[in-house]
This record gives structure tokens, sequence and C-alpha cells, in this order.
């Protein structure tokens, strides 16, 4: 067996940045994917009104086989080497949809959410390891209690057993608020007692502006 040998400095290098940004109803997360470096959305929500001035790219996901669609595009299409990142919104509808599906398709609830939390995290997955591309992927926030009892603000996915597998995925995570004093925007990327964040990177601030193409250098250490 061929044994290829790689070096860690490299991998965010060639892989891209992959990461989640979770926040309330109407806090920008849309408003992100705009300042990521050549993006195409994947949008699931019908809420791009807020980059109209801008004229990005988006395909629209309706259906469990659109996305399936979109991520092939993605992965091998010629067409989509022109783009470096890849933003879905959100990840959170996009869960919705497919367990609404799941749910049409199979008369047995257990099974139909079985099936759904194999499918969800088979996406999240195949998403977080599309090579060469950044993948921004944003989410709605949710309140959920931890193991140890505490109540954290958290990026939310349809059904308990896929939410609570969703921090376990990506390397990064970060809660998008606004400062109750100064009134500015700002990524949380560490966690505290009320929020939860991750940022595996170590090369981030506990309060980043939230400009896609900046932090994406910053995680890559350019």
């Amino acid at each position: 067996m061929k044994v290829t040998i790689r070096n860690t400095a490299d991998y965010t290098s060639k892989n891209g940045v992959k990461l989640i940004v979770y926040g309330r109803a109407g806090v920008g997360k849309t408003v992100l994917c705009g300042t990521a470096p050549a993006p195409i959305i994947l949008s699931a929500e019908s809420g791009l009104m807020s980059l109209r001035h801008l004229n990005l790219p988006y395909i629209e996901i309706k259906t469990l086989a659109d996305l399936r669609e979109a991520y092939q595009w993605a992965k091998s299409s010629h067409e989509a080497s022109q783009f470096q990142t890849l933003c879905v919104d959100s990840i959170s509808e996009v869960s919705e949809t497919m367990l609404i599906h799941f749910k049409s398709t199979n008369k047995d609830g257990r099974k139909a959410h079985g099936d759904y939390f194999d499918e969800i995290l088979k996406t999240l997955r195949d998403l977080r390891d599309i090579p060469g591309k950044h993948v921004y992927m944003s989410a709605k926030q949710e309140r959920k209690e931890t193991s140890e009892g505490v109540m954290l603000n958290s990026p939310s996915l349809a059904g308990q057993r896929a939410s609570q597998a969703l921090p376990y995925l990506p390397d990064l995570i970060f809660q998008l608020d606004i400062d109750p004093v100064g009134g500015y925007r700002f990524l949380r990327t560490r966690p505290d007692f009320a929020n939860d964040a991750k940022d595996r990177s170590g090369n981030l601030d506990a309060q980043e502006q939230p400009h896609l193409a900046n932090l994406f250098a910053k995680i890559i250490g350019r």
C-alpha cells in the first residue's frame, strides 16, 4: 500500500476554511456571504434581498435532490472552479427540508428520523470535506442544554440528535452577535458561559470583525 505523508501546515491553505456561523434572525448571517472571496450561494431560505446590490450568483435549494446536484456540481464541475467560496444559507433550513422529505417518504417515524440523521451528517461532512474551496455555512440559533446542565446559545439543526452532533463536525464555529453597548456586529470565536463557539486555528482574537475574506486570510496565516 502506498502511503502519502503530508504536513499539517498545508492543511487549511490547500483544503480551504470550513466554518459554521450561527446567530439570531436578522443579525446579518446572509450578508456575510457578500464578504467572502469569489462566492456562490446555495440558498435554501429565499432571503437574499440583503445581497441584491452585489449581484452575486446563487443556486436555489428547494429539495434534497437540488442539494445533491449542487454538491456534485461544486465538487467536480469545471464551471465551479471559478468560485472560491461555497456559501450554504442556511444548513438549518437545509436540515428542515431534508427531514420533511424523509417523513413524507417513510411512514415509520423512527426510521424516517434515522434516515434523516444519517443523511444530514453525511451532507455536512461532504460539504466540510470539499477540497480546495472555502465553505461558509450559516445556521439559526437555538438555546439548548449541555450534558453538564448549562444552557448555551448554539447552532441549530432539525432534530435533537443532529443538533447535538453538529458542534463536533467543523473546526470552526462562530456566533454572529451585536454588541449591546456599541451596536456593532462581531463574530464570537471562543465560548463563554452563554454562547458556544470554537476556533481550532488558534489565529483569531476572541472577537473578530464579520468579514469572511479577512477572516480566512487570518485563519490560514497570511
